[in-house]
């Protein structure tokens, strides 16, 4: 059955935590799909409302806080900004961007936790949970790290593991380390309120694996299946944490709501935002209604390591409240890789999204194109910026936009922008348009099916439509004979512009506006697309325009030296100083006479990679060194700088050349090199000492 029968929709983008910036995984993962889900859904006259917002609790926050050494409400503030103004600039129209730390948020939070509670939904138990002795605190799930039971790997956190997506409890951990102090916590006693997921598994077993078999992504689905066949366990609710939704106990002084209650519930606040802001009814989003079929549809956009908490948690904290809907699906996506490597915000191995922004400034659509076209949505996938320029140059520039321009430029060169039919189409003619009208409902099949990849094949194959169209019949050539035939190939042409121009709205929403633009013609909705007259005859069509330039090698260049520079850097981080050496006696340093001297001349010596010769003014002399910083510097560059030397030193012959001395280098734990010279101007023949 058809998504479009349904008529009300609640939409939801992951809530990106706001602690770092967005990078194009989490544009794939999550925000562009979405968009592009939601634009489709207003284009078919849909009641849709889409929403995200800061998650702006739990450990990610408070750890990020630790690190600078600032309050959690300074990293908040600042990334929430710097997120909520990517995200518009980007393009993704949510209708509310919104915050957790907002009132209206924890308010409705602590209703949720206080209706559980007084429904007898909680187990209330003590356990032994890990504490961080050095820091004097307990540790959130997130605040300890260790081996996955399941996969190995070294990196799991306390509550999941992001290689194999196991749910865990952080006393599953194989060498559980804190990530406050680095050492390994110890057990202590503490009170929480317990979710018993194993009381909810049966439900949640029919819910799922009999009633969303067929709709779930296989990915969604079969890690569901996983998670259940391992069996559900309570999981605490609360957390000893001093930042976040307080717990509404008196006896829970001190204690927040743990962040997978409360993020999820943040879906409802901004949507109750939304409502207050613009007058209207939140619950109808929400809420089950007296006629069922009247119930908005939920979606969730999120990635793969969210799905435990959507398809799980979060529907069994829906049934046990009772009031609200349950999702219909959660097309969650797998990961995209950058380069051959994973995405990794602390090695700095990402493509930011502000930094594109700034250094892309009219490209968003190029970005979310070859981001749609390589959707992880069943297995990762991976962006190259080779591959970002073979896309962009040779699908957007040279079939979309080659095409548009070419029709825009030819009926003002032949007949000064008008498009008119004053002859009937011929079979051909007719043919085209016929295939025309068959793209709308392969592009909306696929979106409602959560194939945005195919659905924007569908999409190019219709520009291709239009240059096949073009290259059989040859206007250019046919113009002298037979103006009154181009004329119509100009019309028919005009039209499929149009329709691209309906078409690409949700994929490409400002190159849309360009083409409408162009072509003098209000936007139109879904129902137009493939109509074979969308421009009427006469309609005079607006100046042409490019819809895209090219990506240059030079661009290409520079961001792969962006990530080769941070890869370095990280290299170098991660790289241990060698052992010092053994000890000498201080009578043994002052044997050693370094001064400070000007570097003359320099020159390369020949037949060598690595050797420059210089001329040097050490004070007391000038005299020749040979060193081999020929691979760092060049010659010219280094001419007038001071520079460390090694006065007495024995003399050698290097090369045929007698070196008298040595410069002092640092040596970086990546092998670079740079100088050893005071920080202002001193007298040559000055002791260093």
């Amino acid at each position: 059955m058809s998504i479009l029968t349904k008529n009300r929709f609640t939409i939801t983008s992951a809530l990106p935590y706001a602690n770092g910036p967005l990078h194009i995984g989490h544009l794939a993962g999550a925000y562009v799909p979405a968009d592009i889900f939601a634009r489709f859904l207003r284009l078919n006259n849909k009641d849709v409302v889409f929403v995200c917002g800061s998650d702006e609790h739990g450990a990610a926050i408070t750890i990020k806080a630790k690190k600078e050494g600032v309050t959690p409400r300074e990293i908040i503030d600042k990334y929430n900004q710097q997120i909520k103004e990517s995200f518009i600039e980007f393009g993704i129209e949510f209708d509310i961007y919104h915050r957790t730390s907002e009132q209206v948020h924890h308010e409705l939070s602590q209703e949720f936790f206080m209706n559980l509670y007084e429904k007898g939904e909680f187990i209330e138990k003590f356990s032994e949970q890990y504490f961080d002795e050095e820091f004097q605190q307990f540790l959130a799930d997130r605040y300890i790290v260790g081996t996955c039971p399941h996969c190995h790997n070294e990196g799991a956190y306390g509550d999941q593991c992001e290689k194999c997506g196991t749910s865990l409890n952080p006393t599953d951990l194989i060498n559980p380390k804190s990530t406050l102090s680095g050492n390994p916590p110890v057990l202590r006693e503490t009170k929480h309120w317990y979710l018993p997921l194993d009381k909810y598994q049966p439900w949640l077993e029919k819910w799922l694996i009999e009633g969303k078999k067929d709709v779930l992504k296989s990915n969604v689905f079969g890690q569901c299946q996983s998670w259940l066949k391992l069996g559900l366990q309570p999981r605490s609710m609360t957390r000893d944490l001093d930042w976040g939704v307080d717990v509404p106990l008196s006896e829970a002084q001190g204690k927040k709501l743990y962040v997978w209650l409360d993020a999820p519930i943040g879906y409802i606040s901004a949507t109750k935002q939304w409502a207050i802001d613009n007058g209207r009814d939140w619950e109808k989003y929400w809420k089950k209604q007296a006629d069922a079929s009247d119930d908005s549809t939920l979606i969730h956009f999120i990635g793969k390591d969210n799905i435990v908490f959507h398809c799980i948690t979060f529907p069994a904290i829906l049934h046990a409240h009772g009031e609200y809907i349950l999702p219909e699906n959660v097309p969650a996506n797998e990961f995209l890789n950058l380069e051959g490597d994973k995405l990794s915000t602390s090695r700095n191995h990402a493509v930011w999204l502000h930094e594109y922004l700034a250094e892309f400034p009219e490209k968003q659509d190029e970005l979310r194109y070859v981001l749609t076209s390589i959707l992880p949505e069943t297995s990762d996938s991976e962006f190259t910026w080779k591959d970002f320029q073979a896309r962009v140059n040779n699908e957007l520039v040279a079939i979309l936009g080659n095409f548009v321009n070419r029709v825009m430029v030819l009926s003002h060169k032949y007949f000064e922008g008008k498009v008119s039919l004053e002859e009937p189409l011929t079979e051909g003619d007719q043919a085209v348009l016929k295939e025309l009208g068959t793209y709308p409902q392969l592009i909306a099949q696929s979106i409602e099916q959560y194939r945005f990849r195919e659905a924007l094949s569908h999409f190019m194959n219709a520009a291709r439509l239009g240059n096949k169209y073009l290259a059989d019949e040859e206007p250019w050539k046919v113009y002298k004979e037979n103006p009154a035939r181009v004329k119509t190939v100009l019309y028919v042409a005009a039209q499929i512009v149009a329709n691209l121009a309906v078409l690409a709205q949700p994929f490409l929403p400002k190159t849309a506006r360009k083409l409408f633009a162009m072509l003098k013609l209000e936007s139109q909705n879904w129902a137009h697309a493939g109509q074979p007259d969308l421009i009427p005859t006469a309609h005079i069509l607006g100046e042409a325009q490019l819809l895209f330039e090219k990506i240059t090698d030079e661009e290409v260049d520079f961001q792969l030296q962006k990530l080769q520079e941070a890869k370095a850097k990280n290299t170098a981080v991660a790289t241990p100083a060698q052992p010092a050496k053994a000890n000498i006696s201080y009578d043994d340093f002052l044997k050693m006479d370094i001064r400070v001297g000007t570097v003359l001349e320099a020159e390369k010596v020949a037949k060598t990679k690595k050797l420059l010769k210089l001329k040097i003014d050490t004070g007391i002399d000038q005299r020749t060194v040979v060193s081999g910083i020929a691979e760092y510097f060049k010659p010219e560059d280094i001419v007038g700088k001071q520079v460390s030397i090694l006065v007495n030193l024995e003399p050698r012959v290097i090369k045929g050349i007698t070196s008298q001395g040595m410069i002092l280098m640092v040596e970086d734990t990546d092998g670079r090199l740079d100088f050893v010279n005071p920080t202002s101007a001193v007298k040559p023949g000055s002791s260093v000492r």
